[in-house]
């Protein structure tokens, strides 16, 4: 009876775990800090149907900013190079997220090098944690965005996971305070095996749609 109720312990433990991995959106001990503050993050769903953790300040009122000031996008941490993810990986991902995500954002608004009293300021960082959840195998996970778990122990299959994490604002620059802030949570292309490597081509498809959103954003139809 013992060795029963173990079991059934067990494998509860183990669908818990596979639940919160299998989850849509970040969750908080992914949050990586680069934000100063995640209270009031709600889930929804953005333009293209992606769930996202997003706030918005309700006074915000995009027809009265006129510009938008540029902040490259970065990593936060800074990453370390791996077997799986190397150096090139690294910078073809962060120049590849930066490019992309200032065409889609200049799009909405003019991009300016110095912000007037009707700007935003743009930041955003591809984010992360790296950390060991019992009965999953992670394999060179590197403490930025990029998360590949391992799911042959869990699963039997051979098959691993990617995804990548992004957090982002948008600052009022008269008054220095965030009027939108975002938390997203990206599934890129499965990799064979634990040594294959990573490459911009496993994730570009998440930046894509982070992009896409970037361009379509309206406060107004935000779904939950």
């Amino acid at each position: 009876m013992r060795t029963k109720t173990l079991f059934k312990v067990a494998a509860l433990s183990g669908l818990l775990m596979l639940a919160g991995c299998a989850s849509k959106v970040a969750q908080p001990d992914q949050y990586s800090g680069f934000l100063k503050d995640y209270s009031g993050l709600q889930q929804t769903t953005s333009a293209s149907g992606k769930p996202t953790l997003r706030w918005v300040d309700p006074s915000y009122d995009e027809s009265k900013y006129d510009s938008i000031l540029w902040t490259p996008v970065t990593y936060y941490p800074t990453p370390k190079p791996t077997t799986q993810l190397g150096q090139k990986a690294l910078n073809d991902i962060q120049a590849y997220t930066d490019s992309k995500l200032k065409a889609a954002v200049g799009q909405r608004k003019p991009i300016v090098t110095t912000p007037g009293k009707h700007s935003l300021i743009f930041r955003g960082a591809i984010t992360g944690v790296s950390s060991q959840k019992e009965g999953l195998q992670f394999y060179e996970v590197v403490p930025v965005a990029l998360v590949v778990a391992g799911t042959q122990m869990a699963t039997g299959h051979r098959t691993m996971d990617t995804h990548l994490f992004f957090e982002g604002e948008l600052i009022d620059a008269a008054t220095n305070k965030p009027v939108i802030k975002v938390v997203r949570k990206g599934e890129g292309k499965e990799l064979n095996n634990e040594n294959a490597p990573m490459t911009l081509a496993t994730l570009k498809q998440v930046v894509d749609d982070m992009a896409t959103d970037a361009t379509m954003f309206d406060v107004t139809k935000t779904a939950k």
